[in-house]
């Protein structure tokens, strides 16, 4: 026993060391508190925020006594990732609950939606909540996007433990480094990223969104979260008539397609690389998958609306629907300016939004997913397969990706995770189908979308809140899952671990 505490105690302690640096960001919502609350929303105690900064500084500080520890092995490290999102999520949670009086389970799906950026919401009437409570909801997702590590690792810790932390919330493929140095590399991503975010929200305000408005939408556009301070997310602007709401989704498009790009990508081209846009596989499929549904879902809507394909105007208006839907499912952002269960979209299309939302965004990228490299890769296998039936079994056929041979291990690795991912989907799909009304679509879509991290799904906003306790509870573990692509949870929850 004591050689197990001996064992696991380096885990409390860099799980001290997180919280307390969340418990300062958990500060940043004061500012906004003071700002911009008025009488116009419902009062929020100052003790919302307080409270959780509080409980998480002082708990970090409890836990991180003795930071001289040894160097994490993996199967501390992806404990330590996984404990360390629940543990945030947690405290992420108490601004909600004491701020909005909702049930605790509802609080802590949505701190757990916004850091995995899922986007799936518990919260309804989202115009009349107060800008506190909205501003934090984004910043959760802006602070999920990257990863709650990796900001941690960026910002603070220079331990020999990195390598490992980095590795457990981040299981990357063939992950290339803008610098030779990991703490270095995070600090040019992260910064890559907050200057995208500006830049988003600068030209938001430019089309005439507000400050407000511009900023929560830059970051859960980048961050491939999705929400939105409107429960009719982007679609709000033109149901009320923005003079530029068509220019706000062509740019928010664009936002969602950077967030669900490898920042890898977006380092090489704003170093002068341009070919970087399509001189790998992964991007190359990537442009394919959106070009490809965005004509198909245009198809299928003017086979059901042929109207709309007899004048310039709804050609525009369905391409700019369309790829808007596709990118945001894509990407797993999840924003939508159509409700996709709608008639809108016709049941081709509402197929192809399940087909993404398996798929993802690319690795490397703020996006959930299975991810668009692994589906090339298990691609190649099933060309591989087909070679050696054709040319004999002993034929000698690599898994070859952008000139690098794909080693047995990654192979058997991203098999595993593949039939984890299908695993998963068939047992959140049973379970919201046995203890809901929701018909066999409904309940699978709503898996889909925990798992993958994206937010929208068929079953209706107010039908999500009603949900029983235990499908909230199996959605929760299925956002984890998916944003720590599964491994980690695994490990936490397997008796194993611990002896």
């Amino acid at each position: 026993m004591r050689n197990r505490w001996a064992y696991w105690r380096p885990v409390l302690g860099y799980l001290g060391l997180l919280t307390w640096v969340f418990g300062v960001m958990a500060l940043v919502p004061l500012g906004v508190h003071v700002v911009a609350e008025s009488a116009a929303h419902t009062p929020v105690p100052v003790t919302a925020f307080l409270a959780p900064a509080v409980i998480a500084l002082t708990a970090g500080l409890v836990l991180k006594r003795n930071l001289r520890f040894p160097p994490l092995d993996s199967r501390r490290a992806m404990v330590l990732c996984a404990l360390g999102w629940l543990v945030v999520s947690a405290v992420g949670a108490l601004p909600f609950y004491l701020g909005m009086q909702i049930p605790l389970i509802d609080a802590y799906f949505e701190s757990v939606s916004g850091f995995t950026t899922t986007g799936i919401t518990m919260l309804q009437g989202l115009e009349q909540l107060p800008p506190s409570i909205l501003f934090w909801r984004s910043f959760i997702q802006w602070l999920g996007g990257l990863g709650i590590l990796t900001f941690f690792l960026g910002v603070l810790y220079t331990g020999q433990s990195a390598q490992e932390l980095f590795g457990a919330e981040s299981h990357k493929v063939f992950a290339q480094r803008p610098a030779p140095s990991l703490l270095r590399t995070l600090r040019i991503l992260w910064f890559i990223y907050a200057a995208y975010t500006a830049v988003l929200a600068a030209a938001l305000v430019l089309e005439g969104m507000t400050v407000f408005d511009a900023v929560n939408h830059a970051m859960t556009s980048l961050s491939t979260g999705g929400y939105s301070p409107y429960d009719a997310s982007v679609g709000a602007y033109r149901a009320t008539g923005h003079p530029h709401y068509r220019l706000i989704e062509y740019t928010i498009t664009v936002g969602m397609m950077l967030g669900g790009m490898s920042f890898m990508v977006h380092y090489r081209v704003l170093r002068g690389g341009i070919r970087a846009l399509w001189d790998s596989l992964e991007i190359r499929l990537w442009w394919l998958l959106l070009a490809g549904a965005t004509a198909l879902i245009m198809l299928d809507h003017f086979r059901q609306f042929a109207a709309d394909a007899g004048t310039l105007a709804g050609w525009e208006a369905t391409f700019r629907t369309s790829v808007f839907q596709v990118v945001a499912l894509a990407t797993t952002t999840g924003f939508g300016t159509e409700d996709i269960a709608a008639d809108y979209f016709p049941g081709a299309a509402k197929q192809i939004f399940l087909v993404l939302m398996v798929i993802g965004g690319c690795v490397g990228s703020t996006g959930g997913g299975l991810k668009v490299l692994r589906v090339g890769v298990l691609l190649a296998m099933l060309r591989r397969q087909m070679h050696r039936l054709i040319h004999g079994r002993r034929a000698i056929v690599p898994v070859v990706v952008d000139g690098e041979v794909v080693e047995a291990e990654e192979l058997r690795r991203i098999g595993a995770l593949f039939f984890g991912w299908v695993l998963l989907l068939v047992v959140g799909g049973l379970v919201t189908a046995l203890l809901s009304d929701h018909g066999a679509l409904e309940s699978a879509s709503g898996m889909f979308s925990a798992l993958g991290n994206i937010g929208p799904c068929y079953i209706p906003v107010a039908g999500l809140g009603a949900l029983h306790p235990v499908v909230k509870i199996v959605y929760i573990l299925g956002m984890v899952a998916g944003r720590l692509e599964i491994l980690p949870l695994l490990l936490l929850v397997s008796p194993r671990t611990w002896k």
